[in-house]
């Protein structure tokens, strides 16, 4: 049996505004097993990239915890610490407002590397070009800034920075949203091959076709609750909730 390497449990989320309480996540159990995919699907205002954020240390839940590998992510102050930090990284929906607009991408990538791996600028580099060269960006494109790229580019881009902590998770919210269909492939490819390498994934998204493509286990999210979860094909094929049912017919045929 799969050792979980993520979980959560009770956790709630309350945003205050103008004196009223918001809750964008009520009270939610999780969990990632090593080398699993989950899927964390449902609409706009669901809660999922809330939710996305307090795993990856973000956000801090107004109750509840998170634990990776056992041992809580807040010690204090402090989320994530020490080497646990960059055992779990992120990918947002916007590449570009993660990539620093004023840095030639491969600096984006070595910069992070020498946090993670190496002080060695060189040796950085060396890996940061063989890294960026899998995600399949040349080296020339490698030296350009953010806004001479492709968005598919991009996201490539902050798949490597967060690859470049050499983490155990990756957290990959609405990853295809802001992309076109080819850059959309390209990705799905590039996901399929960190599957096979181990790597465990949550992945957030609206897009049930990404869902169902890459997840192994699926939590449907609607107004801050799982309403079901389970193995994607019984959650594709024997859809039991209502919102999941209603979910499911809008793909289209």
């Amino acid at each position: 049996m799969s050792k979980k390497i993520l979980e959560a449990s009770g956790l709630s989320v309350t945003f205050k505004s103008y004196g009223y309480e918001i809750p964008a996540v009520k009270n939610v159990d999780f969990h990632l097993n090593d080398g699993e995919v989950v899927g964390v699907v449902g609409e706009s205002g669901s809660g999922k990239s809330t939710l996305a954020r307090v795993l990856a240390g973000l956000q801090i839940p107004t109750t509840g915890q998170v634990l990776y590998q056992g041992e809580p992510i807040q010690k204090g102050n402090i989320t994530y610490p020490g080497e646990m930090r960059k055992a779990v990284q992120m990918v947002f929906q916007d590449p570009y407002s993660s990539l620093n607009p004023r840095m030639r991408v491969l600096n984006a990538v070595v910069e992070a590397i020498v946090q993670h791996q190496t002080k060695d600028k060189k040796a950085a580099e060396e890996i940061a070009l063989k890294l960026l060269k899998r995600m399949g960006i040349s080296e020339v494109d490698s030296r350009k800034y953010p806004n001479s790229l492709s968005g598919g580019q991009r996201q490539r881009v902050s798949v490597a920075r967060a690859l470049s902590a050499q983490p155990k998770v990756l957290i990959a919210d609405e990853p295809t949203s802001a992309i076109d269909q080819s850059a959309q492939s390209q990705l799905l490819e590039l996901f399929t091959e960190l599957i096979k390498d181990g790597l465990s994934i949550i992945l957030i998204s609206h897009d049930l076709g990404v869902i169902r493509y890459l997840s192994d286990r699926v939590y449907v999210m609607e107004s801050g609750v799982f309403v079901e979860s389970g193995a994607t094909s019984d959650i594709f094929h024997k859809p039991q909730n209502p919102y999941t049912q209603k979910l499911i017919a809008s793909i289209p045929k």
